[in-house]
């Protein structure tokens, strides 16, 4: 029997929001409310339509976004219902108890290197930026930006961003609870030195991010590596290790794509994660280094979204909206008290933050610049995406698994065989291609490699990934040869 479940909804016509996501929101609310609970029925798309006074072509878009993020699953001829995978979050937060055949080179010399996804800086907005920076040394008021301002950033700028990410990423967040950074690197620094002291412990997704290891081992903690499989990192392996070790302070992770695979963390395990924080009492410490490139319906929100989230640090760059050149991020989190010593390390070591270059940004955001370049590199690079798709289902479809990412700057390749990669990343150097290579990403032996694509052209990917193919046969044969 359906549940006698009403949808209170209002279509809210100031907010730049389609329809069809505000009916998908308020349908999470109730869910995340305990209004709707798992296995519950929703109703068919004809009737809801009719009942919001809505295009049933709305409704149906809004079911596909609860579908793709997991809130809801469609059984054939029966309906839409609640994911009975979802644990309640109230219930938890009141249990607290608990060398090949074929010597292809590429011509000209050139090394065809395949980063760790970077954006394609030739389609930055270069121009609008210099005419921006240009008119703010042209204002009045000049003067008052060349004396030294606050060490946490432009009070506007970070209006602006507490506006952003409230809007588009669904957070609760003011502007006194963001600091902006010299690029996202520069926050998990600051954030391992306030955070963590010698002896402490943190957990890691593994394969990872060795960079913000890097800054969590320079402050003395002790990285605890987590498996990452196809719903992101294993929670069950992350309550054992919170039971075992008291001296666990935080978990690093990277849930819309989880760097390096690309697999987005599933909703079960997020609300997990969340579940585990506030019992705990350890700090998420969130990398959401690529939110703008989504080609799907919208990206997930961060976990940092959830009201139910007591503890968390928000971690966002500019870098990879306009370019890699442009040292500007961002950290956001509610606790006041780690933000103040944040603001004063940054203070002994960059006494304030590019002003100027904040100013340029601001205008640019408010000029609709930054809206319009976002949406047209979204194309570009899903274009791209697809691009690089067509190649690899025609070179490698038998050498290696793959799947098509929903966003970002990357593909995760993980071969058939295990090959040895020493001997692949050489020889493909010989061939004037550079990866990196897997042993970058994990203490462990991960089989896989991240080919990025964003800032290499059609005509780079078209002469490189057969090549790599070539590479990965000639093992391939080996191995079965042996």
């Amino acid at each position: 029997m359906l549940r006698p479940w009403k949808l209170e909804f209002e279509i809210d016509k100031h907010l730049d929001q389609a329809v069809y996501l505000q009916i998908a929101d308020t349908i999470i609310a109730d869910i995340r409310s305990g209004r709707l609970t798992g296995g519950d029925a929703l109703p068919g798309s004809r009737n809801l339509a009719a009942t919001l006074k809505v295009n049933r072509n709305t409704v149906v878009e809004a079911y596909q976004v609860l579908i793709n993020e997991e809130w809801v699953i469609s059984k054939e001829r029966k309906g839409i219902f609640v994911s009975d995978k979802i644990p309640s979050l109230q219930q938890k937060r009141a249990d607290k108890a608990f060398h090949t055949r074929n010597n292809s080179i590429l011509p000209n010399g050139m090394i065809i290197n395949f980063d760790d996804g970077h954006p394609d800086s030739k389609i930055a907005p270069v121009t609008e930026l210099a005419r921006a920076y240009r008119q703010i040394f042209g204002i009045k008021a000049k003067w008052q930006m060349m004396g030294y301002g606050n060490e946490h950033g432009d009070i506007e700028f970070r209006k602006t961003l507490a506006q952003m990410l409230n809007h588009q990423r669904g957070m609760h967040i003011h502007d006194y609870e963001i600091s902006v950074t010299r690029g996202s690197q520069m926050g998990m620094f600051l954030t391992a030195q306030v955070l963590l002291t010698s002896g402490d412990r943190i957990i890691v997704e593994d394969p990872g991010y060795q960079p913000a290891w890097q800054a969590f081992e320079y402050a003395g903690a002790q990285l605890l590596p987590v498996q990452v499989d196809d719903e992101g990192i294993n929670t069950d392996e992350v309550e054992k290790l919170l039971i075992r070790h008291k001296d666990i302070k935080a978990i690093y992770i990277t849930p819309h794509r989880q760097y390096p695979t690309t697999v987005t963390l599933s909703l079960s395990r997020r609300l997990k994660l969340i579940q585990l924080s506030n019992q705990y009492k350890i700090t998420i410490i969130e990398d959401d280094y690529d939110n703008e490139f989504h080609f799907g319906y919208r990206p997930i929100l961060p976990l940092s979204s959830f009201q139910e989230l007591h503890h968390y640090v928000y971690i966002g760059t500019f870098s990879k909206v306009v370019a890699p050149a442009l040292r500007i991020g961002y950290l956001a989190t509610k606790n006041q008290d780690l933000l103040e010593k944040i603001g004063k390390l940054r203070k002994m070591i960059d006494v304030h933050g590019d002003v100027i270059m904040e100013q340029a940004v601001l205008q640019l955001i408010r000029e609709g610049t930054v809206k319009k370049h976002i949406k047209k590199a979204t194309v570009h690079y899903k274009n791209k995406r697809d691009f690089v798709y067509i190649l690899l289902n025609k070179y490698m479809k038998t050498l290696a698994d793959f799947t098509l990412p929903e966003g970002g700057l990357a593909f995760w390749i993980v071969p058939k065989i295990q090959p040895d990669w020493d001997r692949i990343t050489s020889l493909l150097l010989d061939k004037n291609i550079k990866i990196i290579h897997p042993g970058q990403y994990s203490q462990n032996h991960v089989n896989g490699f991240r080919l990025s694509y964003g800032a290499l052209t059609e005509e780079q990917l078209e002469q490189s990934i057969p090549v790599i193919a070539e590479v990965l046969s000639e093992f391939s044969t080996r191995d079965s040869t042996n």
